[in-house]
């Protein structure tokens, strides 16, 4: 097997939870009340640093649809999945996008973003 070339993302990201490989720009959420067998999942419109498995026809909450796996290109764990086509009309919009399980990914905590109070500031109310 060769190198792994991995592409940064600049801005606020989602990586992989196993591997800590960047995923996706925040920006690309779609949507964020997709569901899957395990709980939650994101629509996002791209994805970086994966691989694809076969196409294979699936049936979904919303129909019949062809689907790939996606898998992380530096762990190789299961992501979720990229939407190839959809059989009903009103379900097109997912064609070309990709479905990542929220358990397997996580946000980064960029460097601007600081959760430390400052000091001599406070949430409490004076009375």
């Amino acid at each position: 097997m060769g190198r792994v070339f991995l592409v940064e993302l600049g801005g606020r990201a989602y990586r992989c939870r196993f591997c800590n490989s960047p995923l996706a720009l925040a920006d690309d959420v779609l949507s964020k009340s997709f569901n899957c067998h395990q709980g939650r999942a994101f629509l996002f419109s791209k994805v970086v640093n994966v691989t694809v498995g076969g196409e294979e026809e699936r049936l979904m909450l919303t129909g019949m649809h062809t689907v790939e796996d996606v898998f992380c290109c530096c762990c190789g764990q299961i992501l979720g999945w990229k939407y190839v086509a959809a059989h009903d009309k009103s379900q097109k919009y997912k064609e070309g996008k990709f479905v990542l399980e929220r358990w397997r990914i996580m946000e980064e905590v960029t460097e601007d973003f600081n959760l430390e109070a400052h000091p001599g500031s406070s949430d409490v109310e004076n009375p």
